[in-house]
């Protein structure tokens, strides 16, 4: 198991190193943000004191080594906008995006695999072509144009919700979060159903792929032989053996949740690090742009690596191929 961790630790810092080039390169191909930040008639001077205060000055490598250095010290530098750290920026937006995203995946997961396991239990009823269909149109249609659709119905038509912002928020465990008060909980459901719509849509099929297969096995049959009822074969043997590509596909589309919730945030005004991200792009907020991205390449390693360890945890040949168990 060491040497599997090991292998696996290797290549995430070979990722990310690689990663962190291509993102510094892509952000600094933009555009300059100087040409944003000052107005077009300001003198000659003034450009190139901007120019120094920031390091454009420098030779584009040792810019990259700069922000490295900073990075290994925790600092991300400080926003060319707002003019605070970006440390600072990104985690004071940092927990609008984390409980959107967990509100999500716990509407996917909670509404795809059981959803899943009976359209594959019960694979030619109306019920389990019914939810096919709806996982169908999780994959089709756009996230905006569902999102634009829950703020007419519920928000402009019905009047049960409000179409955008946080709302209220209350203190749980020290942080703030509107998961803690009603009026939180009325924001964020919305786009939290809107999110979670493609994951779900995932795990239906993912689920309901596994289910079919496994309910012809052998293993299955000889369970039935044997006299154990449905539900204890489901959910005590066919779950467990179809749990592995179940919990890939939830690993990678949780990265993917965080790191693309950008539209979402941006259709229903939410005040997350998506949002922010859009916002930096406007206005070519270099440090935040490079920092987020950089955090974003971060956070889709440790979650592949929590994944890879958590894959060689339920098959044992998985990591007897990386190294001694």
């Amino acid at each position: 198991m060491l040497g599997f961790l090991l292998q696996r630790l290797i290549q995430a810092m070979i990722v990310i190193i690689a990663m962190s080039v291509i993102v510094f390169l892509g952000v600094y191909a933009i555009g300059n943000p100087i040409d944003v930040l000052i107005d077009p008639g300001a003198t000659a001077e003034i450009r190139e004191n901007l120019i120094r205060q920031y390091g454009l000055d420098q030779p584009l490598w040792q810019q990259y080594f700069t922000f490295v250095g900073q990075v290994l010290r925790g600092d991300l530098g400080t926003s060319m906008v707002y003019n605070i750290p970006v440390t600072d920026l990104v985690f004071s937006r940092l927990p609008a995006t984390l409980e959107l995203v967990f509100v999500s995946v716990c509407i996917a997961t909670l509404v795809g695999i059981p959803a899943g396991l009976y359209a594959g239990y019960r694979p030619n009823g109306i019920a389990a072509k019914a939810i096919m269909a709806l996982s169908v149109l999780g994959f089709s249609v756009p996230t905006f144009w569902i999102g634009m659709l829950l703020i007419m119905a519920f928000a402009v038509g019905l009047g049960w919700l409000p179409s955008g912002g946080r709302g209220d928020t209350g203190s749980l465990f020290g942080i703030p979060t509107s998961l803690a008060t009603a009026d939180g909980w009325s924001h964020v459901i919305m786009p939290a159903i809107n999110l979670s719509l493609f994951k779900m849509g995932l795990l239906i099929r993912l689920t309901r792929a596994g289910m079919v297969e496994a309910m012809s096995t052998d293993y299955v049959k000889f369970a039935r032989a044997q006299g154990l009822p449905d539900r204890q074969i489901v959910f005590s043997h066919v779950l467990r053996n179809i749990s592995i590509p179940i919990v890939t596909v939830f690993g990678l589309e949780l990265g993917s949740t965080l790191a693309f919730a950008v539209v979402t945030e941006s259709v229903f005004n939410w005040p997350g690090v998506g949002k922010l991200i859009i916002d930096s792009i406007l206005q070519l907020d270099r440090p935040v742009m490079v920092s987020y991205l950089v955090l974003v390449v971060i956070l889709f390693v440790l979650i592949n690596l929590t994944v890879d360890l958590v894959y060689a945890r339920l098959d044992p040949r998985v990591r007897l191929k990386g190294g001694a168990a």
